[in-house]
């Protein structure tokens, strides 16, 4: 496997960790024990857009793969897991309903995650 498609992948990991980790923490009401993983998610964000930026770049590079529309809806999918993950850790942080978010944030993992493992010749699902 790539080097860069296996830092992407750990990279959403450990997005995914942190940000459940820091959801636990606001549901909890505990804000401040909360602030630390938020800001490293936050941090994780930039290792993620970039890696996924490189890995849909290499689609364009290929001379019009005939995956590109599908390494686009992808790389879509995955900015609004990123803003969705953003969104819902602020409202529970300012203890307000984040129930669109979640939804939205559902749908986008889901064709991320099918788009990513199953349907792109990267991943590596059959």
């Amino acid at each position: 496997m790539d080097g860069m498609i296996l830092t992407h992948i750990i990279g959403w990991g450990l997005g995914l960790v942190l940000f459940f980790v820091a959801l636990v923490l606001y549901s909890e009401k505990k804000k401040k024990q909360a602030t630390m993983p938020h800001m490293i998610l936050r941090l994780d964000y930039l290792l993620i857009l970039y890696t996924g930026f490189v890995l849909l770049w290499r689609y364009f590079d290929e001379g019009g793969s005939a995956f590109t529309v599908q390494a686009i809806i992808k790389g879509v999918a995955g900015l609004v897991v990123v803003v969705c993950m953003e969104m819902i850790l602020v409202k529970m942080k300012k203890e307000k309903s984040a129930k669109i978010w979640w939804i939205i944030f559902l749908i986008a993992l889901v064709v991320t995650l099918l788009l990513g493992f199953g349907i792109l010749p990267m991943g590596f699902l059959p």
